[in-house]
């Protein structure tokens, strides 16, 4: 078994080969893998002024920008999510995390209108139809690891685990065990998931918590109530792909159900600790 790890998207980025391969066979997966993830850092970062965010978030209102594929593609499940959990995944949220101090910002953002939401046509164009800033941290984290196990399985690789900060895909019918840490005492484990040929992710406010004008705030954020959610919680859902897992954790956590009827629709399972 080899393991590497690089820093990207914010966190560590680990990735397992569990298959027996030579020296160069490894360096070729390894690389695969982590230039995919590159890839949807430098596409998708809120922090790159050439990301096809910061350009989305330049963007005047009522301008239509061209975006990558795939940020296209985050970007239709994004959407797709935030209408089918009427709005309460919101990636259309950021004005309030720069507002915050929770993200960074050149200037001021312009004040968002509440509900607006970018439209994506069957061409890739990205339509901007009012002041709103976005922020794919929510998803793309999740879509990156998707795009690093395809790269393992281009080269047919069986056996394989990428793991970005708790955000996770297994490749192969091998198990992986992942220890979930309990968001009351993050040294200690909460829960224990043998994972195979699926993905893991797990959210929490616990990391991004800090206190703004005497009120404490996350990087979760309530789309209805702009609320940020900060509690000891955390959730986790085990679906088919990352991305999915990713974006569900964020719908679990704000609605406090981990039997939340779009589960099912998505072919996921959650919990909450």
């Amino acid at each position: 078994m080899r393991r590497r790890a690089q820093p990207w998207l914010g966190t560590l980025v680990e990735v397992t080969l569990a298959d027996s391969l030579g020296e160069a066979e490894a360096a070729q997966a390894f690389n695969a893998a982590f230039a995919a993830i590159a890839t949807v850092h430098r596409l998708m970062s809120f922090h790159d002024a050439a990301s096809d965010v910061a350009r989305i978030n330049r963007l005047a209102p009522g301008g239509a920008i061209a975006v990558d594929a795939h940020t296209a593609t985050v970007l239709r499940m994004a959407l797709a999510m935030q209408a089918a959990s009427g709005g309460l995944f919101d990636i259309a949220c950021a004005s309030r995390l720069v507002a915050w101090g929770l993200l960074p910002a050149a200037s001021p953002p312009a004040a968002a209108h509440h509900g607006a939401r970018l439209h994506l046509d069957a061409q890739g164009m990205v339509h901007k139809p009012a002041p709103l800033l976005i922020d794919l941290g929510g998803i793309a984290k999740g879509y990156a690891v998707d795009l690093a196990v395809e790269a393992l399985r281009a080269l047919h690789i069986a056996s394989a685990c990428v793991n970005a900060g708790g955000d996770l895909r297994v490749l192969g019918q091998t198990p992986y065990p992942v220890m979930i840490r309990d968001p009351r005492s993050p040294t200690r484990s909460g829960a224990r998931i043998d994972l195979k040929d699926g993905a893991l992710a797990t959210s929490g406010s616990y990391f991004s918590q800090k206190m703004v004008d005497g009120c404490m705030r996350s990087a979760l954020v309530d789309a209805g109530s702009g609320n940020a959610l900060v509690d000891s919680r955390s959730a986790t859902v085990q679906a088919p792909d990352c991305m999915t897992a990713d974006a569900l954790t964020k719908l679990v956590l704000l609605s406090a159900d981990p039997q939340h009827p779009l589960l099912q629709q998505f072919g996921a399972t959650a919990f909450i600790i």
